[in-house]
Order: C-alpha cells, then sequence, then structure tokens
C-alpha cells in the first residue's frame, strides 16, 4: 500500500529537513506557519522510533519553534502526532509524522494577507482550510527558511 509521507513532497512545498524528518508546509494555511513533520523512514508508531529519531526530533523542534517566533511572531505551537486516518484504510499504513500548528494571539499580515487565529488559547479549530497563492506560499517557506 502506497505510503503519502513515504514519497518526497513537492520539491517547492519542502521547508527543511534533517537525518531523520522532512518538513512541508501545509496546504492549509488557516494557521501561518502551519506544517507536517515526517519521518523519513516508514515507521508506524512511535514507540518503534529510535532514539537518535527523538533527538534529532528534539532539535528540529527547537529550530522549527524559533524560526516561527522570528518568522511571524507565534505566540505559542500546538503540535499532534494523531495517525487516524491511516485506519480508515483496510490494511492500515500508519507514518509517524506531526501536524505543526503556530498559533497566534495577535492578527499577522503576511504578503497583504490577515491572518487571524481567532481560537486561540482553546483547541486549534477543525474543518479550517485556508488554501493560498503559490507566490504568498513560497514567501512564507522562504521567511521560514532564512530563519532557520
Amino acid at each position: 500500500m502506497e505510503c503519502i509521507n513515504c514519497q518526497v513532497p513537492n520539491p517547492d512545498d519542502l521547508v527543511y529537513e534533517t537525518k531523520h524528518w522532512k518538513v512541508v508546509l501545509a496546504p492549509d494555511q488557516s494557521y501561518l506557519g502551519r506544517c507536517y513533520v515526517a519521518l523519513k523512514r516508514h515507521c508506524g508508531d512511535l514507540a518503534e522510533m529510535e532514539k537518535e529519531e527523538w533527538l534529532d526530533f528534539a532539535e528540529l523542534v527547537k529550530k522549527l519553534e524559533g524560526a516561527m517566533k522570528k518568522s511571524f511572531d507565534a505566540t505559542m505551537f500546538n503540535w499532534t502526532c494523531l495517525l487516524n486516518d491511516a485506519y480508515q484504510n483496510n490494511p492500515p499504513n500508519p507514518h509517524v509524522h506531526w501536524h505543526f500548528r503556530p498559533r497566534y494571539s495577535h492578527k499577522v499580515e503576511f504578503a497583504g494577507l490577515l491572518f487571524e487565529d481567532k481560537d486561540f488559547g482553546h483547541h486549534y479549530g477543525r474543518g479550517m482550510a485556508r488554501e493560498i497563492p503559490k507566490d504568498i506560499k513560497e514567501g512564507i517557506i522562504g521567511r521560514i527558511r532564512e530563519n532557520l
């Protein structure tokens, strides 16, 4: 069964990578800077991760959160590792990845677009989707890379 997280992402969407992880800007930018962070090797369970992968992830968290603070003045961050969609298939084919959502206590303007986190201080909103033009997406990726 094909695994979307094992595939090489569109090179234009790749924000950053380490030895063990790849960071891809999500198509949904309801939360400015939202990314997916996927383990490079296929691994279906957090308990199966190797110590070196955990250590690499810890360093990645520091870098990515720091870059979001510098880039867009993010206030805090939500990290989720759900794996739910993988179990909608039979047989399931989970792959460890994280949903990274920067959260903002204030409005942020970037490239002429206004981003507002109306649920700040609460669980992130589900079912929201904000696709943005390719040039602005490239600008977001560029800004993050500048601050990594």
